[in-house]
């Protein structure tokens, strides 16, 4: 394997173990350095698995740095970063689906997804909703359907016989974000990181991964 893929896997798994360890004892310092590296890492993942070779993967990688943006402002806990934060998801979102578009989707795969996804993001909201402050509603419920369309499209990547890694990778993201919000809007506590994170960083490795496969 690469010496850079390693090295950031490495980087990722380190900084997430110091992440947790921080988010437990509450050592404010020790977070705003080990999450920062923990997600440096998986950006090292995806240039050591060629990511500047494709534009798949040049895609990813965008998708990958906007989330490192995305992971420093969300460490902050006030409303304007976090809107910040979450605007760099968005966005990186969006590359990710550009991405899976260019890669290769299977319509009818696509389709058939976004149904069951379209279905799972209106439960996803109605248990939002009633705790999302009136300026946040609009931002949240974006991202909602933002997210919701790039797993459906990472579904449909697997009708057009590519790696197993995108869909892997976008439903544990997913899944790392229902733990987000559930910690943001609805019952906040060291449990929504201690599973939310470890989901939030395979997926992205994996994702980092997928641009050499």
């Amino acid at each position: 394997m690469n010496p850079a893929v390693v090295a950031g896997v490495a980087a990722t798994a380190t900084g997430l173990a110091a992440t947790l360890a921080a988010e437990r004892t509450g050592r404010r310092r020790l977070r705003f350095v080990a999450k920062p590296a923990a997600s440096v890492g998986f950006v090292v993942v995806a240039l050591g698995s060629g990511a500047l070779e494709s534009g798949y993967g040049a895609l990813i990688l965008v998708g990958l740095v906007l989330s490192l943006i995305g992971d420093v402002l969300l460490m902050f806990r006030d409303a304007a970063r976090f809107r910040a934060g979450l605007v760099a998801f968005l966005v990186g979102h969006v590359a990710y689906i550009a991405a899976f578009v260019v890669t290769g989707v299977a319509a009818a795969g696509a389709v058939t997804a976004a149904i069951g996804v379209a279905v799972a993001a209106v439960g996803v909201w109605r248990w939002l909703r009633p705790n999302v402050e009136g300026p946040m509603r609009a931002p949240v419920l974006a991202y909602v359907a933002v997210i919701s369309v790039m797993v459906a499209l990472a579904i449909g990547t697997q009708g057009a016989d590519r790696t197993v890694l995108i869909v892997v990778g976008a439903a544990l993201f997913y899944v790392s974000d229902l733990f987000v919000a559930r910690d943001r809007f609805v019952t906040p506590g060291f449990a929504n990181r201690l599973a939310g994170l470890p989901f939030y960083y395979t997926g992205q490795v994996l994702l980092a991964l997928s641009v050499g496969v």
